[in-house]
């Protein structure tokens, strides 16, 4: 009997640590991203640049102003959604401002591709977001699109 019990208790410590396990393994989604950034864009006919770290974006206007820099302080005006048109957060027309060094990789990545004045559509998959975290509602995984307007370079 004592060894049975000491069986159980070291199965339950062994299932307890291996679940445990699981839940600290990031979830790779980049290719589910993928899928869905592409879908996203055959659905509503967009043609986007993809870059090497997996980013899509798309520029509406290029704007004539100066070029920010990854390290730059923007102010944006923007509109954050999922692919399935849910909006999760937006500026006022005013904009925000922030270092581009301080934001989502897609964000640091995606805004020097616009000038001041330009704007475009940021198609940003997880592991340029929040990774397999949640974050303010956003759920781990998601993909999420963003409409820029770059209103100036600070």
């Amino acid at each position: 009997m004592k060894h049975l019990l000491s069986a159980l208790i070291a199965l339950a410590l062994f299932i307890s640590c291996s679940s445990n396990d699981k839940e600290a393994t990031p979830v790779d989604y980049t290719a589910k991203n993928d899928k869905e950034i592409t879908d996203y864009l055959a659905k509503n006919n967009l043609t986007a640049q993809k870059s090497e770290s997996g980013l899509y974006y798309i520029i509406k206007e290029p704007g004539t102003g100066t070029q920010p820099t990854a390290t730059s302080n923007v102010t944006v005006a923007y509109k954050g959604y999922y692919t399935n048109g849910t909006i999760f957060d937006q500026s006022t027309d005013a904009g925000v401002s922030f270092g581009l060094n301080q934001v989502i990789k897609g964000w640091t990545e995606g805004i020097p591709h616009i000038k001041t004045g330009g704007s475009g559509i940021l198609l940003v998959p997880s592991h340029l977001a929040y990774g397999n975290y949640d974050y303010r509602g956003i759920p781990g995984g998601s993909v999420l699109i963003f409409d820029v307007k770059l209103i100036s370079v600070n």
